[in-house]
C-alpha cells in the first residue's frame, strides 16, 4: 500500500450519555480526549480530517478539515464512514484508504494502522477492523475508498445502519490486539468512565 492512507476522527455522534454536545472536547488528564486520540492516530497516517456535525469553528485551534455527515439526521458511524470515503475520493484522489478513529479512544494503539495495512495485505483482504478480547470495534478499521459508492446505496437505499451488515458483504479481516494492563481500544462512553481513564494514563 503506497498510496496516502487519510485518517478520519469521528465526532459525529450526539453523546447522549453526556447530555449532548462534543464529547471528544471533553478533558481528560488535562486535555481534550480528541487532542489524545490525534497524538497517537496522526502520525499513523498521511492526511487526517475531522467528521462532525454542526459549527466547526469549535474545533478552529486543530487546523484540521472539519466534514459534516453527508446524510442528514445522525445517520451513525456508517454516515461518518461514507463522508470520509467520498471526502477522500474528491480531495485526495491518489488516496486508496481510509483509516476510521473514533474520537473517545485516548490509548489507540501506535502500531494500529501498520497492522492492519499487513493483514490486509497478507489476507488479500478488502478492508481491516480491529479486535481486542475477542470483540470486534467497527468504527476502528480500514476502508478501501473504491467502495463509496456501494455504502451510499447501503445507507440511503437498503437503509443498512449498523457497521456489521455492510462489512458482511466483503472479505474482512479482524486484528487482534492484546489486552495487557488495559484494553488498547478503552473508550469513553459515560462519565464514570474518565475516572477509570484518568486512573490509567496516570500510572
Amino acid at each position: 500500500m503506497s498510496e496516502p492512507i487519510v485518517g478520519v476522527l469521528l465526532a459525529g455522534g450526539m453523546a447522549r450519555r453526556f447530555g449532548g454536545g462534543d464529547k471528544c472536547l471533553i478533558e481528560l488528564c488535562g486535555k481534550p480526549l480528541l487532542d489524545h486520540v490525534i497524538d497517537r492516530a496522526g502520525p499513523q497516517v498521511d492526511r487526517m480530517f475531522l467528521n462532525a456535525n454542526g459549527t466547526a469553528d469549535r474545533f478552529a485551534g486543530y487546523g484540521l478539515d472539519v466534514v459534516a455527515d453527508v446524510v442528514d439526521g445522525y445517520a451513525g458511524p456508517l454516515a461518518g464512514i461514507l463522508t470520509a470515503l467520498e471526502w477522500s475520493r474528491d480531495n485526495i484522489p491518489e488516496a486508496a484508504w481510509v483509516a476510521s478513529f473514533p474520537t473517545d479512544a485516548p490509548v489507540l494503539p501506535v502500531d494500529l494502522v501498520a497492522r492492519m495495512q499487513a493483514a490486509i495485505v497478507e489476507q488479500g483482504a478488502d478492508m481491516a477492523c480491529a479486535m481486542s478480547g475477542g470483540r470486534t470495534h467497527p468504527v476502528i478499521a480500514m476502508w478501501p475508498v473504491r467502495i463509496a459508492e456501494d455504502l451510499r446505496t447501503a445507507l440511503i437505499d437498503e437503509d443498512i445502519r449498523k457497521i456489521d451488515r455492510f462489512t458482511a458483504r466483503y472479505h474482512i479481516v479482524h486484528v487482534e490486539f492484546p489486552i495487557t494492563d488495559h484494553d488498547p481500544f478503552l473508550n469513553i462512553n459515560a462519565p464514570d468512565d474518565l475516572v477509570h481513564a484518568a486512573e490509567f494514563l496516570d500510572q
